[in-house]
């Protein structure tokens, strides 16, 4: 199973979904527990939320694997991205809803763990850096899009309902202001979907590590409340939900892309 998609493109716009794979090498899915193996923090039909790019000519770079095998919007340091704030790890040790990921006597120890850095982590990023290189040589500047989807209620990390769109830019470190400023107020013509800026989502690792505006990068994560497309509760899709957010997407995306 090859680490990611990448699907090659001309424009300026270069999208990383981290988070929606769902493959499991064999050894690993054995060392989890059964309220792991379904995946319940997958960043469900994300991937085709996002088909459209295509139109776009964006570069797009899709992992495969589950964020479970190792999550690659965490630093390789597992350094916590929120101090001071529940989160997740670099190999998370229990689900969202505090459920254990491994067996008992299955966690994998820090031998396990670098060598998931080097296996799944490293050539992801590689990638991520090179496209991003390639990209900003062509162009003289590139806009990074890191796609991601979450429940609207994980009490674990935040309180009460999560706002529809939620941008993260590192407080302003790792995007411009004039584009996350014209980000938010495309999302406010679209009422229905409430949308925050740098709320409890400021942005993982891929956006603070590669996020460089006076460098020629804007980065900003777009964290969305999966109640927008989908039944949160048995993970289908639903056609005139989705249909309607990516028409939210796309008016966003081709923002970001100009």
């Amino acid at each position: 199973m090859d680490l990611y998609r990448l699907i090659p493109g001309t424009s300026r716009l270069l999208v990383s979904i981290p988070h929606a794979g769902t493959f499991l090498p064999p050894a690993i899915a054995a060392q989890m527990t059964d309220q792991a193996r379904p995946l319940p923090d997958t960043d469900w039909h994300v991937d085709r939320l996002y088909d459209f790019l295509k139109d776009l000519a964006a570069t797009v770079l899709i992992a495969t694997h589950s964020r479970y095998v190792v999550d690659l919007n965490r630093p390789p340091d597992d350094s916590p991205l929120y101090p001071g704030m529940a989160g997740s790890g670099l190999v998370p040790a229990a689900t969202f809803a505090g459920d254990p990921v491994w067996r008992p006597g299955n966690a994998p120890d820090a031998a396990e763990v670098q060598a998931r850095i080097t296996r799944y982590w490293q050539p992801y990023h590689d990638r991520l850096r090179a496209e991003l290189a390639a990209l900003r040589a062509r162009h003289g500047s590139v806009v990074l899009w890191d796609a991601h989807s979450i429940r609207s209620q994980v009490p674990l990390l935040f309180t009460g309902d999560l706002p529809v769109l939620n941008f993260g830019t590192n407080d302003g470190r790792a995007c411009g202001s004039g584009l996350a400023a014209r980000l938010l107020a495309c999302a406010q013509d679209f009422p229905r979907f409430p949308a925050v800026l740098d709320g409890r989502f400021r942005g993982g690792y891929i956006t603070r590590a590669y996020g460089d505006p006076a460098g020629g990068i804007d980065a900003v994560q777009l964290e969305l409340a999966q109640r927008s497309y989908m039944d949160e509760t048995t993970g289908a899709w639903l056609p005139d939900r989705a249909q309607q957010v990516i028409a939210v997407l796309r008016a966003l995306v081709a923002i970001a892309g100009r």
